[in-house]
C-alpha cells in the first residue's frame, strides 16, 4: 500500500486504485467481499474507499484477529489490524480507491451535478469490478449503506446478477468482510493525509515558522480544523487542494475572506473576439504555451471549438 500512497502523494489531484495480489483459494472457492468507505465527511483530505474479500467459508477468521468497525480502533490497533490482513495473502485480498478532494468538488460542481453519494456508489461499484476483473470468484457482496438501503441494494443486484447482494447500515459492526475494509480504508485515508505534499506553497504560506503543520481532524467542526482553514488562504486562489472547497465550510470562509470577483461584459467586449493564446505566455522554446499547474491539476483544456 505505501508503494501506491506514494504515487498519490506525488499527484495528489488524481484519484488512485491500489490493490493486493488476489489469493489462488479466492479464484477458485466462494467468496465474500464487503465495502465501506473513510473520510466522507471531512472538509479535509481524500475520500476512500476499500473491499476486502476471501472465501465465504473463513469469513468467521477475520473476526478472530479482531477486525471491528475501524471508528472503534485506535490508529495504532488499525495500523497493526492492517498488517495481519495484509499477511494473509494465502486467502485474504483487499484493495483501495483513494479519492481526491479535487475530484470529489470536481464533481459535485458539474453543470450537472455528481453528488457525493453518486461518487461513494461509483467507487463501490467500481471496486467489485476491479475484484471480478483480476478473476476473484466473488459470489456474495456486503455494504455499509450510502442513501437509502433498498434502493442501492437494487441498484447493486441490477449491475451485479450473479452476485448476492446485501446492502445494511452499521455494515462494518455486523459482517467482519466489511468490518476488514473499513480497517483499509481508514489506514490509506490516514497515511495519505500524513505524507500530503503541498503545491501551493509559493501562493500560500502553509507552515508557521518552526512549527508543525495541524489540521486537526479534519471535520468541519474542529477547532483546529477551522483555524487551518482560517490561516490557509490565499484572498484570489482560494485554498489548497488539501481542501474539499465544495464544503459549506471552506465556501463561507473563502466568502468572508477572499476578494470578490465582479465578471462583466461591456458592449464593445462582447462584439470583439479575443483570442485565448493571449493569456498564455509563450517562453519561444516552443510553438506550444506553457501552461500553468492550476490548469494541468484540474484537467482543463483549451477549447478549440465553441459551440
Amino acid at each position: 500500500m505505501d508503494e501506491g500512497l506514494q504515487a498519490f502523494s506525488d499527484n495528489n489531484h488524481r484519484n488512485i486504485t491500489i490493490v493486493s495480489k488476489v489469493p489462488d483459494v479466492c479464484r477458485k472457492q466462494p467468496c465474500a467481499l464487503g465495502i465501506d468507505e473513510a473520510g466522507r465527511g471531512p472538509v479535509l483530505g481524500p475520500m476512500v474507499y476499500g473491499i476486502t474479500y476471501c472465501p465465504e467459508s473463513r469469513a468467521e477468521e477475520l473476526k478472530a484477529i479482531g477486525c471491528a468497525d475501524s471508528k472503534t480502533l485506535t490508529e495504532e490497533q488499525r495500523e497493526k489490524l492492517f498488517g495481519k490482513l495484509d499477511s494473509l495473502q494465502d486467502f485474504v485480498g483487499w484493495a483501495v480507491e483513494v479519492i481526491s478532494p479535487n475530484s470529489i468538488c470536481n464533481n459535485m460542481f458539474k453543470r450537472l451535478k455528481h453528488s457525493l453519494n453518486e461518487v461513494s456508489h461509483d467507487s463501490a461499484i467500481g471496486l467489485i469490478r476491479k475484484a471480478l476483473s483480476l478473476e476473484a470468484n466473488i459470489t456474495s457482496v456486503f455494504v455499509d449503506t450510502v442513501g437509502p438501503p433498498e434502493k442501492y441494494q437494487a441498484k447493486l443486484s441490477a449491475l451485479f446478477p450473479g452476485i448476492k447482494i446485501t446492502v445494511s447500515k452499521k455494515a462494518d459492526s455486523l459482517f467482519p468482510v466489511v468490518s476488514a475494509a473499513s480497517i483499509c480504508a481508514k489506514v490509506a485515508r490516514d497515511k495519505a493525509l500524513s505524507t500530503w505534499k503541498f503545491k501551493e506553497s509559493p501562493f500560500i504560506s502553509l507552515k508557521a515558522e518552526n512549527q508543525e503543520l495541524k489540521w486537526g481532524s479534519g471535520y468541519p467542526g474542529d477547532p483546529t480544523t477551522k483555524k487551518f482553514l482560517a490561516q490557509n488562504i490565499d484572498v484570489v486562489f482560494g485554498f489548497p487542494q488539501l481542501v474539499r472547497f465544495s464544503w459549506s465550510t471552506s465556501e463561507q470562509i473563502l466568502k468572508t475572506k477572499g476578494v470578490t470577483v465582479e465578471w462583466e461584459d461591456t458592449e464593445e467586449q462582447e462584439n470583439q473576439a479575443v483570442s485565448v493564446k493571449k493569456f498564455f505566455y509563450n517562453s519561444g522554446k516552443s510553438n506550444s504555451p506553457r501552461r500553468h499547474p492550476y490548469f494541468i491539476d484540474r484537467k482543463l483544456k483549451q477549447a478549440t471549438k465553441l459551440i
